[in-house]
């Protein structure tokens, strides 16, 4: 698919005034002005995360009143349920919570439901066939809960309360529970809105052990360092995919360091699955390698599993635990390269499909727990919204993913009438559906595509043209300080023109690995550069008349070379 290259031209003025000031290279001046970075306060604190930079945890609404009615269930030793997603966010928010309880010595359980099974949330029948017989007196959901109106209702007619803390789109109307703690709330004016579900969970312990502390809760027990848990929050913040800016840039740049020591034993063994050598640092391992790992449980199997991984005491019983999550990771892979080969069969049996502006498919049988992670590899190679619906006994169970430009879960609003429910964010949503309404849900979900601005070719955005003349140690280690990278703050994407291949090989299966050289440079110097996913079919031609890429230190065997990794040509 062709796509619109798009270089940036940040404001010379303000790039001078943050590079004069930071006493930076002109480039990451321009790096963060095209970050909306523009202020030389804002781009010294972006340079130097830290937890005095953070809002209070105290401006989130509800927030208060869940800590207090916390408080009364750990003073008057009630019981107490964390519900949690299946999700890595989920698991991650689930654990900390079990950990902090435990830690004070609460009686604190946790259940995750079956994907499969059992479905997204909170439902009725987590009330009456869980709760009310482990005689639970407070219910504490982490990373879901917003639309989870019959089972709070459900909760409150039998006297056990909830308190919802989430991070997902939420109506005007929130359910009814004792506490709604979720920033997207219309009247939460904190500003918090970006925080992934254990983000919000996090700053809800931050709350709770202050208000511990103003009641002299820690005269006999050590007040526990909640940074201990930031390995957990940077592991769910950077898995959900959301902006890694402000809040979360922060946490997730001290949970990086913890993870870095190597003190959690189940991280410490699932790093060691992943083959992954020395410690972790980067959030692109940790996306693409620990995350699906942590997912796959709660994909093809149960969710749990992933949880006592992060919470195994002994390193023998992590590293059993984490081989059973690589052997369902590898299953999980073989099950959506099929779904994803069969879909792409169909479509090209349809190929008027292909001409409208969302994709909306639908069949009987498709693994649920996959439907995600091929609706958005289907959205990305279509640049178009895509919903999969898996049917079973006459209901529909779905995966929606976006592209820039199509809010998804304002679009599902739109079709609110057709869904049985639904809930997500602007890029993921999950929906069930009555089958008989399929077919007229897709023709709703592409009329209102119709009404939004989809741009039919992808745009690849461009930070800086750099000759490479201009490639320099100091510049690449100036480029590391912007770590860490993610949703919200990309790494780094350059331009070069008139490149010319002096040598090429193909590295794994389909890699090539290559010495370039700018016809222009005047110092000549050539620079190793590697092309991922390439398609061996093609000729290469003696050079590329530009190049999209990233710039990066490549570590082998105790030393470092500068590396450009192409994205597209």
């Amino acid at each position: 698919m062709k796509k619109h290259w798009q270089i940036l031209q940040p404001d010379i003025g303000s790039v001078r005034k943050i590079s004069s000031a930071l006493k930076c290279n002109p480039i990451i001046a321009s790096i963060l002005i095209n970050r909306n970075i523009v202020s030389v306060e804002d781009a010294f604190d972006f340079l130097n995360p830290s937890f005095n930079n953070m809002r209070s945890p105290f401006s989130i609404k509800g927030i208060n009143t869940a800590v207090s009615r916390i408080y009364s269930a750990i003073i008057n030793n009630e019981k107490i349920l964390i519900f949690g997603d299946y999700d890595v966010d989920g698991i991650t928010a689930t654990t900390i919570l079990l950990e902090f309880f435990s830690y004070i010595g609460t009686n604190a359980y946790y259940y995750i439901p079956h994907r499969i099974k059992e479905g997204y949330g909170l439902q009725k029948n987590h009330i009456t066939d869980y709760a009310l017989p482990k005689e639970i007196n407070l219910i504490i959901t982490v990373d879901c809960g917003s639309s989870s109106y019959d089972a709070v209702k459900a909760a409150q007619d039998i006297g056990i309360d909830v308190i919802i803390t989430d991070h997902h789109r939420i109506s005007d109307r929130p359910p009814h529970a004792f506490a709604v703690v979720n920033p997207k709330r219309t009247d939460c004016t904190s500003g918090l809105d970006n925080l992934a579900g254990v983000g919000v969970a996090f700053y809800l312990l931050i709350c709770l052990r202050k208000h511990l502390r103003d009641n002299s809760f820690w005269r006999n027990l050590p007040e526990p360092n909640l940074k201990n848990l930031c390995d957990l929050v940077a592991l769910g913040t950077i898995a959900d995919m959301v902006p890694l800016v402000d809040e979360n840039r922060i946490l997730v740049n001290a949970g990086l360091e913890k993870i870095y020591t190597g003190e959690r034993n189940g991280m410490k063994a699932l790093i060691e699955e992943c083959k992954l050598k020395g410690p972790l640092t980067d959030t692109d391992d940790i996306a693409f390698k620990v995350a699906p790992r942590l997912n796959a449980p709660g994909r093809i199997d149960h969710a749990k599993t992933a949880v006592e991984l992060l919470t195994a005491k002994h390193l023998d019983m992590a590293r059993q635990i984490a081989q059973t999550l690589n052997k369902l990771n590898i299953q999980r892979q073989v099950i959506e390269k099929e779904l994803t080969d069969n879909i792409l069969l169909y479509l090209n049996k349809n190929p008027h499909l292909l001409q409208k502006k969302t994709l909306v498919l639908s069949n009987q049988g498709w693994h649920e727990g996959i439907l995600g992670i091929v609706a958005s590899r289907l959205a990305k190679k279509f640049f178009r919204p895509v919903v999969l619906i898996s049917t079973k006994d006459g209901i529909g169970k779905g995966s929606a993913r976006s592209v820039p430009g199509f809010d998804l879960y304002d679009g599902l609003m739109n079709c609110a009438s057709d869904l049985e429910n639904f809930g997500g964010h602007s890029m993921a949503a999950g929906l069930k559906i009555k089958n008989e309404n399929i077919t007229l849900f897709q023709e709703n979900f592409e009329k209102n595509a119709n009404k939004q601005t989809i741009n039919p070719v992808p745009v690849i955005t461009i930070d800086y043209e750099l000759n490479f003349d201009d490639i320099s140690d100091t510049l690449i280690n100036d480029l590391e300080a912007l770590k860490p990278f993610g949703a919200g703050n990309h790494e780094p994407l350059f331009t070069a023109k008139n490149i010319k291949v002096l040598s090429s090989k193909i590295v794994g299966e389909n890699h090539r690995n290559m010495l370039l050289k700018q016809n222009s440079s005047s110092k000549g110097k050539g620079f190793n550069a590697i092309h991922f996913n390439i398609d061996k079919s093609k000729p290469l031609n003696n050079g590329f008349d530009k190049i999209a890429f990233r710039l990066r230190w490549n570590h082998w065997n105790g030393t470092k070379k500068a590396q450009i990794i192409i994205e597209e040509t």
